[in-house]
């Protein structure tokens, strides 16, 4: 992949708590398509089912019901005795607002360790999907985990949490490469003020599906949420909006091999559906070509024919009924109105979302700990 595009990548949401400060997070607002009609007659003249194009910036821009994507990928180096790159990598680095690539990663909000210490949401929800490298997760409910590697964390703020996202370094023998991409998923008015909740998908649980001509491997699917023809993901969080199967939401990763082609089914009329080209030399759509890093707008209502170019392709999927309800955003808050994020803003300053029960704001767990989570009730779930 093209690393010049460094000015595009790398941003969970630049927003830092230190003390009771927040920097905020421009919005960018959704929009919406007009659906074509499925009468036979105008299937003979149906338009061209890629309906915009648009080069990807420095957070991507999403549709309803998402918030907003990001694609993170550094090359760590070996880590350290703390698990953080050695000191003589953060020389001349703006530490604590590090988001320039340097040596080919980003130290983001963390002093230490890569990452981004403690800092609070509301009112909408992370899918945190890890294709390479650890996560080490801790939060003001007590919860905690290690995740990385292929699996998935799906956290509901609700009416509001703290949380701590660091990258450690856990090899002090190799290098630590990390790519993940974040997913902020709005949640409707009546879910905006539930109980926090988070959940692991873990890898060994997600369907992966092999599309072949013959023997010749031609796709590899991830479907990380919702269903792809009898491929279903784990369950969303119970109050997710992805939670009813006729919302829609959908998260696939498709990774075509060189010259690969792969037919996605259509989604039913008024799911709003973007596809994401982030890695490969080609992609072509019903014979309509998409330059790198760019994403297309489609009609839901037709089957895409996706065909790779001389090297792997990847793209990612996001698709979902719209939620369709006003958005307020400011930073890490999203409300219905202006008065409900002063009111998150309050309630934060006054109750920190119930305070922070780590000995440190960029929390990360011992060296040799495998996969685990642990939840708020004191349940912990343990993979190798």
């Amino acid at each position: 992949m093209e690393k010049s595009q460094d000015n595009r990548r790398g941003f969970l949401g630049k927003l830092l708590i230190g003390g009771s400060s927040l920097v905020a997070l421009p919005f960018l607002a959704s929009t919406t398509k007009e659906s074509t009609t499925d009468t036979k007659e105008e299937e003979e003249t149906m338009e061209h089912p890629v309906k915009k194009v648009r080069a990807l910036g420095f957070q991507w821009e999403t549709r309803d019901p998402f918030l907003f994507c990001v694609h993170h990928e550094d090359k760590f180096p070996k880590g350290n005795e703390e698990m953080g790159p050695d000191p003589s990598y953060l020389q001349g680095r703006q530490m604590g607002q590090d988001f320039l690539l340097k040596d080919g990663f980003r130290m983001y909000h963390g002093q230490t360790v890569p990452g981004f210490p403690g800092h609070p949401h509301r009112g909408f929800e992370t899918i945190t999907v890890v294709r390479e490298g650890l996560v080490d997760h801790a939060d003001s409910t007590g919860a905690a985990g290690r995740y990385g590697n292929g699996d998935v964390q799906w956290m509901t703020a609700g009416k509001g949490v703290q949380h701590s996202e660091m990258f450690p370094l856990i090899h002090p023998d190799k290098e630590n490469p990390l790519e993940l991409f974040q997913i902020w998923l709005n949640l409707p008015k009546r879910s905006k003020m539930v109980e926090p909740y988070f959940k692991m998908l873990w890898s060994e649980t997600i369907p992966i599906i092999e599309h072949k001509e013959g023997d010749v491997l031609q796709a590899t699917i991830e479907v990380l949420a919702g269903k792809l023809a009898e491929n279903a993901a784990p369950t969303a969080p119970p109050d997710s909006w992805a939670s009813p199967d006729e919302n829609e939401v959908a998260i696939y990763n498709i990774k075509l091999e060189p010259n690969g082609t792969y037919e996605l089914p259509a989604a039913s009329k008024g799911v709003n559906r973007t596809l994401y080209f982030y890695e490969g030399n080609d992609l072509v759509i019903n014979e309509q070509f998409i330059p790198n890093y760019h994403a297309a707008d489609v009609d839901e209502t037709q089957a895409l024919t996706l065909q790779a170019g001389a090297e792997v392709s990847k793209v990612l999927v996001l698709q979902g009924k719209p939620i369709d309800e006003p958005v307020v955003q400011h930073g890490p808050f999203v409300m219905n109105t202006r008065q409900e994020i002063q009111q998150a803003f309050e309630d934060y300053h006054s109750t920190k979302f119930g305070g922070w029960p780590w000995s440190r704001y960029d929390q990360v767990h011992d060296r040799d700990k495998g996969r685990f989570a642990l939840h708020s009730d004191g349940t912990e779930e343990v993979k190798s």
